[in-house]
């Protein structure tokens, strides 16, 4: 399996990526949120973080779209829209400082932020205005140049909607992928080169393909309390792993 990742992986360090993507995937796709972070966690102990943002970036980039592509009639169209605007607003502001932030400080805001979105008293915006939604994909869109995995930011951005369950996975996974194409061109922009890794990045996005066919088939049989209520958990147990690490570095 040399060819997928050169020398840097060993053929069975690319096969348990392979597979895990297919895992990750269906975890995200089949309750709203953890699948991407759990992907980075493990591409972090095995790959440079120079080489794991930008990869991950683009294998999330494929896992969205497959996500998208299967959900995209439940799509609240608005927020998509005024979320990409922000986002390229985001993405610009990111690219002026993308090689100077402090990594380990970021990852705690955001974990501050998402848990306030989750159990603080929500804004007093309209979460249908224009305003909220662009500040969203502003927001969220600068930080996961630095983050990585910012499911659990653009997830709780979206929870405060109240959305159903295939209404959330439809505008979750547009939402990313816009997000994640951004990340891509930034990264792009300031050199890197993902053409090495297409083959490893194309491998593990067919997988979590499947691995998203697979969740949504179990997000139809999940009740819509019992979505909210898990969604909910995995978010703030994510959140609550962002802040640990960023401490740790302290």
């Amino acid at each position: 399996m040399e060819f997928l990742a050169g020398d840097l992986l060993t053929p069975l360090s690319v096969a348990g990526l392979i597979i895990l993507s297919a895992v990750t995937s269906m975890i995200s796709a089949a309750f709203g949120a953890g699948g991407g972070l759990m992907l980075l966690v493990v591409m972090a102990s095995l790959l440079p973080m120079s080489i794991v943002i930008p990869v991950h970036g683009l294998v999330q980039l494929g896992s969205n779209a497959n996500r998208f592509m299967l959900t995209f009639k439940h799509l609240d169209k608005s927020m998509f829209v005024f979320f990409s605007l922000g986002g390229i607003i985001g993405a610009f502001a990111a690219s002026a400082i993308v090689t100077r932030i402090p990594l380990e400080l970021m990852k705690i805001v955001v974990a501050g932020f998402v848990l306030y979105l989750l159990w603080g008293v929500t804004p007093k915006l309209r979460e249908t205005s224009a305003l909220w939604r662009s500040a969203a994909g502003a927001v969220t869109t600068f930080l996961s140049m630095f983050v990585g995995a910012s499911g659990p930011l653009v997830g709780s951005c979206l929870y405060v909607n109240n959305y159903e369950k295939l209404k959330y996975t439809a505008t979750f996974s547009a939402c990313m992928s816009v997000q994640h194409t951004f990340k891509a061109i930034l990264y792009g922009f300031v050199g890197f080169s993902f053409w090495q890794w297409l083959p490893l990045v194309a491998a593990m996005i067919i997988s979590g393909g499947l691995g998203t066919w697979l969740g949504l088939q179990l997000l139809q049989r999940i009740s819509a309390d019992k979505f909210k209520r898990i969604f909910r958990a995995i978010l703030t147990l994510l959140a609550l792993q962002l802040a640990w690490q960023g401490l740790q570095a302290f």
